[in-house]
């Protein structure tokens, strides 16, 4: 089990990181949404911005799933199941953690789940 120092470090880290992906979000959102009253001249604005929104849904998307994550991870920490494998119960080790704070599986867990999504 982690020790009190460790949890509250974890918390604070989640904490931190879950502020910038909710202003990063937004602030991205505002842009699009922006950019999509720009006056587009030419094909050649028209793709550009084509492109644009697709890396920039891309980012977004990616931000959103580690951001509930993050909210889980949260939630975790007040139930007191942070840092507890969701597959077999046994404790996360800690350089994980340090890795990817929101983890919810240990590494032999990890794996699997990775591997049963692959197929």
């Amino acid at each position: 089990m982690l020790k009190k120092t460790e949890m509250t470090f974890f918390q604070k880290e989640l904490e931190d990181r879950k502020i910038k992906l909710e202003t990063n979000l937004s602030t991205t959102s505002g842009e699009m949404t922006a950019m999509r009253r720009n006056e587009l001249k030419d094909e050649g604005d028209h793709a550009a911005m084509s492109l644009e929104n697709a890396v920039e849904n891309a980012i977004l998307g990616q931000q959103s799933r580690e951001l509930a994550e993050i909210e889980e991870a949260l939630d975790r920490i007040k139930d007191n199941t942070y840092g507890v494998c969701e597959m077999c119960s046994s404790e996360i080790n800690i350089e994980r953690l340090k890795v990817k704070n929101f983890a919810r599986y240990c590494i032999v867990c990890r794996e699997v789940v990775e591997k049963s999504q692959e197929s």
